[in-house]
C-alpha cells in the first residue's frame, strides 16, 4: 500500500510527449523522503531505499517504451474496444419511500438523518 502511495512519484518524473516518454529526474532517496512526508507516511531507512530502489526500477521499465517503434501504431485511451451498452431510460415502479426508512436509524422530512460530521 505504501508503494501505490509512492507511485505518485513516477507520475511527477514522466512525461509523455510526442508518443515519447521524456524522464525529468531519477528517484533519490530525498524524493521517497518528501513524498512520505507530504503523504502523511512514517518510512524506515530500509523502507526509504526499498522504494527509491523499486520506482527507479518503473522508471527504467517506462524508458524501454522509446525503443519501441511506435510509428505505425494509432494511440488509445484503452487497450480493448470499449462501447457504453445504455439501456433505454424507463419509468419504472420502484420501492415505496416509507420502505426506504425501514432500516434507517433515524429520518426526517422524507430524508435520511445521519450525525454531523463537519463542526
Amino acid at each position: 500500500m505504501v508503494l501505490s502511495y509512492l507511485l505518485i512519484i513516477t507520475l511527477w518524473n514522466i512525461q509523455i510527449t510526442d508518443r515519447e516518454v521524456k524522464l525529468m529526474e531519477r528517484i533519490t532517496k530525498e524524493r521517497v523522503k518528501h513524498i512520505a512526508h507530504l503523504s502523511r507516511l512514517e518510512l524506515s531507512e530500509k523502507e526509504v531505499e526499498k522504494f527509491a530502489k523499486q520506482l527507479d526500477e518503473i522508471i527504467d521499465y517506462a524508458e524501454q517504451l522509446n525503443e519501441l517503434d511506435t510509428e505505425r501504431i494509432v494511440p488509445t485511451a484503452h487497450v480493448l474496444e470499449v462501447k457504453n451498452v445504455i439501456r433505454e431510460d424507463k419509468a419504472r415502479p420502484s420501492i415505496k419511500r416509507e420502505d426506504t426508512f425501514k432500516n434507517a436509524p433515524d429520518h426526517e422530512d422524507g430524508q435520511f438523518k445521519v450525525p454531523r460530521i463537519i463542526e
